[in-house]
Parts: C-alpha cells; structure tokens; sequence
C-alpha cells in the first residue's frame, strides 16, 4: 500500500508535543508534507521558542513516519517561529515587540522581579529575543539582578538605546537616577515615566518583552492595562493566606480590562533544609493550587525558599545563568516554556494584515 498524505497526517496525529498536550495537527505545526518516490519530508513550525526541545520532537516525528510501510527515506525539519498576539481592543502594538508579558503581585517581597528576571533568561535561553522593561518606578530592581550599570544612550537624541545583560534588552528608571536617589513622584509623574520608558526605548525585534511591575493595584498597573498593548499577565504570590488575597486583587484587575491570565507562579512553595534537608511549608500549602481552582487558571510552577536564588540574584547572576544545569532553573525554564506555549494559543493579531484608512478631504 502506497504512502498517502492522510496516511501520514494520522500518524502525526498521534504524535503529542510534550510541551502544549497536544498533537501537532491539532496544533496547526505541520507545515508541509512532500511525498516522493524517495520517501517522505516533512517541515514543522512549533509557535513557540524550543531551542532545548527541537531534536527530541524531531526524533520522535522522524521515528514515528520511519515505521509507517513505504516510508522510504524520512526528512524532518522543526523550527519555531514567534508571532504577535492579540492585545486590548483600541491599543495598538508597540513597534519591534510582538508580545507583552506583565509580571505583576498583589504585594512586595514574594518574589515578583526575581520571577520576572528568571522568566525572561529562560525564554531567551530557547532561542527567543526578549526584553525586559523594570516599571517599578518608585523601587527599580532589575539593573542590580541582572547585574547592569551605566546609562542609556540615546543615538537621535529622541530614543534611548536599551542596555544588555545575558542577551537581554533591558531598560529600568534605575538607569537613569542615582541608586540612593528616592522617586519622590505622584501618580501621574509615574505613570508618565513608564509610557515613555517604555515607547522612548529603540527595542530591538523582540518575541517577548517581560514587564516588571511594582507590587499592587494602583496608577502605574491601570495605565498599562488601558494603554499599553498587554498580551497576557502572570500572577507571583506565596501561599501565604496575606499574600494569596492581595494577588487576587491583581488578577482581577486583569480580568476586567481584559488582559488573559496566562497563570500563577508561587514563590517559597517548600522549604528544604540545606543541612538537614527536613522540607517544611513555611508559607503554607497549596494556597496557589486553590486559587488556581478558584479562577480557573494555570499554576505554572512552584519554586521553593532556596538561599541560592537570592544570593545568586543579588550577585547580578540569576539562577538560570548562574546554575543552568541545576534544579531551579530548569522549573524556571519549564514555566517559561509554558508560558509561551500558553501566549501561542492566544488569538493572532491580525492589525498587520489590514491597511489603514486615510479619510483625506479632495
């Protein structure tokens, strides 16, 4: 029996990417089918960046048409490709970002800019080009976590050019004050300084821009929900009871602008003794888990109260760069997979495909 593009179409069927659970016809990944007399090639394009995850998925593609009869010479390619999404109705993209990702807590200290820092080197250690925008005005902690000192230039005397660390585009108010110096601003000061950080800033093609908000519910997490093109937000909390009711609030704010929850992140989840390596819920347990429940969103992962990730933050070294091969940083990779898995299932946007309307009078 001849080899048929049905006969193949059911095999990758039954091919499930480990990543998204789902198979890669469902998924829309396969690309292109040639059959020839030789045997066949196939291309996929997975949505979302998989540097790590590439040639398994190709090996389990290649293995599965290789047994099917008459298969014949088997070619597998798999790539990614990263596209722009869907953001709030009436806002348009930012130019050289595709998607916007909000970092955000109901309250201070549970881990949100560590989480944040984190996030974005995993997605970039996937092959994805991302940036990271500190919009905690009033407390900027990026340039000392990612280990960046010096001032923006600005080229044209009108952008300012964004500063590197571990191939990171970063830019934070941080950079721009003295680290003593305390931003003594009211509301809209503040929310002025994040538009035109954020908008005055040369961002370079980015997949992902990770934006680190200031804990809370107040001007600076309205403006960007109103004018600024959000993707989708991340919730950080503990599951400490305190904290679990503040990052309700955030995620409510999100959901009434409408900006898609993309899931929780819990901080401190366990804490594991380094001498003795008696674990112990400090924070209590599984209060993530039940607000996960509660609003029907994603628990993207649980990091425990490890001293390693705050010294090796404080150093200007997160965890992903500084013990890559270690424990932690493959949770932040794996939530950093899922997260951009989840950014992929989201609508496309489509405003590129339209041209504008110019009314002009004759």
């Amino acid at each position: 029996m001849p080899l048929t593009q049905e006969i193949v179409q059911n095999a990758l069927r039954e091919i499930i990417d480990p990543n998204t659970g789902k198979d890669l016809v469902t998924t829309k990944s396969v690309k292109s089918i040639k059959l020839e007399d030789a045997g066949v090639s196939l291309e996929v394009v997975l949505g979302y960046p998989a540097k790590t995850q590439i040639e398994p998925i190709r090996k389990i593609i290649a293995e599965k048409l290789r047994a099917l009869p008459g298969a014949g010479q088997v070619s597998v390619s798999v790539t990614s490709k990263i596209v722009a999404h869907s953001v709030q109705q009436g806002v348009k993209l930012l130019p050289g970002v595709k998607n916007i990702i909000a970092v955000a807590s109901g309250k201070g200290g549970v881990g949100k800019s560590t989480t944040a820092a984190n996030l974005a080197l995993a997605l970039a250690a996937e092959g994805a080009s991302v940036g990271v925008l500190d919009a905690d005005i009033y407390g900027p902690s990026q340039p000392m976590m990612l280990g960046i000192t010096g001032r923006p230039e600005s080229l044209d005397g009108k952008m300012l050019e964004p500063l590197e660390a571990y191939g990171l585009q970063v830019m934070s108010i941080g950079f721009l004050i003295e680290v003593d110096t305390p931003m003594v601003w009211r509301g809209p000061m503040v929310t002025q300084a994040l538009e035109q950080l954020l908008r005055d800033t040369r961002w370079r093609e980015l997949d992902y821009l990770i934006v680190d908000l200031p804990p809370g519910t107040g001007d600076i997490q309205l403006t960007l929900a109103q004018k600024v093109p959000v993707t989708g937000a991340i919730i950080v909390t503990t599951p400490q009871d305190i904290a679990l009711l503040d990052a309700r609030k955030g995620l409510k704010m999100f959901e009434k602008v409408g900006i898609p929850i993309l899931g929780i992140v819990e901080n401190m989840s366990i804490h594991i003794c380094s001498k003795c390596g008696h674990a112990e819920h400090i924070f209590g347990e599984g209060g993530a888990q039940r607000m996960c429940g509660e609003y029907n969103v994603e628990l993207l992962g649980g990091l425990p109260l490890d001293v390693h990730i705050r010294e090796q933050t404080d150093s200007g070294k997160p965890t992903v760069v500084a013990d890559p091969d270690g424990q932690v940083a493959d949770i932040y990779r794996k939530i950093g997979r899922r997260v951009a898995v989840k950014v992929a299932d989201l609508a496309k946007d489509m405003t590129s495909k339209f041209p504008n309307i110019v009314v002009q009078n004759t």
